[in-house]
């Protein structure tokens, strides 16, 4: 966002529509795995569905207005539903990056298999490279290994079971570490964050529009 921490309108209006399809589709990827390991919870509580209203947290949808970052509600898993709950707790997670690379990829398609023949085309063609982008980013960001991110509970799910009981353990610092992270590396400009997150990011993006070129 050039020298500011704060999001012009232009690029509001290009970002969050881009932002809030990939946070929702992520969502709907943990329902959908969950309801497929057997366990109902979150189709019961409606969140089987593309619907972003059901996703959105209504925190994490103004900071996305506020600083261009923001999150959505956690999608309910009750592992008392599953059958190896360790294991199946580790493939709900990897559903929700996953998700986000296959985003990523169609809408690379699409990118070029539409041409700027409008102005409205080129907003749209803007939307659809920033939804590459903030795809890959949601990816790489959710794996990692911080609870209450994905990578957590993949790394729970490979640890042997004592390990993995004493790396859930750190589940209660995991938000507070997470957060303080965010802000240091948006506001503090330390690049903590990035420099994990922004490598694999444009090695994948490059990837992906050389791919259909």
């Amino acid at each position: 966002y050039g020298d500011s921490v704060f999001p012009d309108i232009s690029q509001l209006l290009i970002m969050a529509p881009a932002f809030i399809f990939a946070l929702t589709f992520h969502e709907f990827a943990h329902a959908w795995s969950a309801n497929k390991l057997n366990d109902p919870t979150a189709k019961n509580e409606g969140r089987l569905t593309l619907n972003p209203l059901v996703h959105l947290d209504p925190v994490g949808t103004i900071m996305l207005f506020v600083v261009g970052f923001g999150w959505a509600r956690p999608v309910p898993v009750n592992p008392r539903n599953l059958q190896n709950p360790r294991q199946d707790m580790m493939w709900i997670a990897l559903a929700g990056p996953c998700s986000n690379v296959l985003l990523a990829f169609a809408l690379g398609w699409l990118y070029y298999n539409t041409a700027p023949t409008s102005e409205m085309m080129s907003i749209f063609r803007a939307m659809l490279e920033f939804g590459i982008y903030i795809n890959l980013v949601l990816c790489f960001f959710n794996l990692l290994p911080i609870p209450p991110l994905d990578g957590s509970r993949i790394i729970t799910g490979l640890l042997p079971q004592e390990q993995a009981y004493q790396f859930s353990k750190l589940e209660q610092f995991g938000p507070g570490l997470l957060i303080g992270l965010i802000v240091l590396d948006r506001f503090m400009n330390l690049g903590l964050l990035s420099s994990l997150i922004l490598s694999p990011v444009f090695y994948c993006r490059r990837l992906i529009l050389s791919l259909f070129s």
